[in-house]
């Protein structure tokens, strides 16, 4: 089984991802980058960061060593958010980013991602190449030709001006309730709200290495609806351990989530002649009501598989701004070249400044079909597409939906299993569908 999935490398820390792998990941990576002309003939850099798991800090400290025993100048940045790394490594002009972290998984596990110079995600070419020469033999430099390590102490007060600097106006008179998930944003995202001029409510920001997702953040918004409506806050945001991604609720407590983030910012964009080639770059899994709503506003959209890589591909390819996913990875291609759940969230209050309406008003932009997502565990995900009366069961079942609703069936690439997601214009049609589906790929894949 390969052992990058769609987002990096991610597994159970110390078992799955231990330091020894951390290590040769970090060789390897430097060798192929150096191979394929990345470093130029010059001494190459790096730019470490990690988020707030315990174990990131012995994957930290293993990553640096791999880098720097290969002849790479690290730059240690410590926690900060994953997007952070990003613009950092294309700020600095360095050849290679690392980030550990596995983003919204539970605090045992562990993951690590790479970016290239400029600050995209390596492809699937190059991380096909990294995990093949894993321990092959090599020639270590020595003496001056190894690596330093150098601790960058002023990395978040750059990444925080950048952020602000994408801002065409203050949030004053904005109140807002921010769930950091005690994650890599806990230092940062409170900092940068306030200084943008918002009044700010922080809550699950004192991360201890332990407590990081622990039913707090973007997969739990269940304390930050209880705060919204505490405190009388405008809006709430919420953020995943590294902070890439962002999803909101309104006054009233309801949940904002990706394709209605998409949809808010994409005709604030618009209504300014702002969106590039009227198009926005979504994922199979974009709500149907976000397509709709879309094709209203005479707004293309684009689609790609599921990852915040490939709707970034698609961004490069053809030159679009504005990208994202339902799960509130966003991508503003001018300002970021990676979903950054800050500056998603900075211009989320940017359109409710510019319209002087409320997120609840902002969101009726769409009308979110009613979806049913089923994670089918313990399967044998790889021979889903090999496997007829699953492919023939949804084929029949999309027909009869006569584009009123939608079935897509696909492997987790980053964890262990199917998911089944129906859209329907019910939500108890949309269920029983699921169900059906959800165990016919139990009984086929078991």
């Amino acid at each position: 089984m390969a052992l990058f999935g769609t987002d990096g490398v991610r597994g159970l820390a110390n078992r799955d991802l231990t330091a020894e792998l951390a290590l040769d990941l970090a060789v390897s990576a430097a060798h192929i980058l150096g191979e394929v002309g990345a470093f130029s003939g010059h001494r190459p850099k790096a730019i470490v960061g990690h988020d707030s798991r315990a174990s990131g800090e012995f994957l930290e400290a293993a990553t640096i060593a791999g880098l720097a025993s290969a002849g790479v100048d690290v730059y240690r940045v410590g926690v900060l958010p994953t997007p952070a790394i990003a613009y950092l490594v294309a700020e600095t002009g360095a050849d290679l980013g690392v980030m550990i972290s596995a983003s919204h998984n539970p605090m045992p596990d562990n993951g690590i991602k790479f970016f290239a110079k400029g600050g995209g995600k390596l492809d699937d070419a190059l991380e096909a190449k990294i995990e093949a020469r894993l321990k092959e033999p090599w020639e270590r430099p020595t003496g001056a030709a190894v690596g330093r390590v150098i601790t960058d102490e002023s990395a978040a007060e750059r990444y925080i001006f950048h952020l602000l600097s994408s801002l065409a106006a203050n949030l004053n008179g904005i109140k807002v309730v921010v769930d950091c998930a005690n994650g890599a944003s806990s230092r940062v995202a409170p900092k940068v709200y306030e200084r943008a001029g918002a009044e700010v409510i922080a809550i699950s920001a004192a991360p201890n290495g332990l407590n990081i997702n622990d039913g707090c953040g973007s997969t739990h918004l269940e304390n930050l609806k209880a705060k919204v409506l505490e405190v009388g806050a405008d809006l709430g945001i919420a953020h995943d351990g590294d902070a890439d991604r962002c999803l909101a609720v309104d006054a009233n407590r309801n949940e904002i989530d990706g394709d209605f983030i998409m949809a808010i910012l994409a005709a604030d964009l618009h209504s300014q002649g702002k969106l590039t080639k009227q198009t926005v770059v979504g994922t199979v899994m974009s709500n149907l009501g976000f397509l709709k709503a879309m094709n209203e506003l005479d707004i293309k959209v684009e689609t790609t598989a599921v990852g915040d890589r490939y709707v970034l591909e698609k961004m490069l390819a053809d030159g679009y701004t504005l990208g994202g996913e339902q799960s509130g990875h966003i991508i503003m291609r001018e300002h970021a070249n990676t979903g950054d759940g800050l500056l998603t969230a900075l211009h989320l209050m940017q359109a409710m400044k510019n319209s002087g309406k409320s997120l609840s008003e902002l969101a009726k932009v769409m009308v979110r079909f009613p979806q049913v997502l089923i994670n089918v565990q313990d399967v044998k995900k790889e021979e889903l597409a090999n496997s007829e009366p699953i492919q023939s069961a949804i084929a029949s079942k999309s027909a009869d939906f006569g584009g009123t609703g939608r079935i897509l069936v696909r492997p987790s690439g980053t964890e262990a299993l199917v998911r089944v997601m129906v859209e329907a214009a019910t939500h108890d049609a949309a269920e029983q569908i699921a169900n059906e589906i959800a165990a016919l790929v139990r009984s086929e894949l078991s």
